[in-house]
């Protein structure tokens, strides 16, 4: 599972899974798939999230240099 995905659409499709759980659409049988694919999902952002962090971090340090 190597997507180039952006995070919004990651977000959005967590927001769908989500939803798809809580209202019992998903069966048994897809369950698990349904559950790695949110990990996925959830490291994209976390990824992400660290890279947009790392990057504002260095802006700042420059700015207080």
């Amino acid at each position: 599972m190597n997507e180039d995905i952006s995070y919004k659409e990651a977000l959005n499709e967590l927001n769908s899974i989500v939803a798809r759980i809580e209202s019992d659409e998903i069966d048994m049988d897809e369950l698990s798939e349904i559950v790695k694919r949110a990990l996925f999902l959830v490291n994209i952002c976390k990824s992400k999230l660290k890279k947009t962090e790392d990057e504002l971090q260095s802006i700042f340090n420059e700015i207080n240099s």
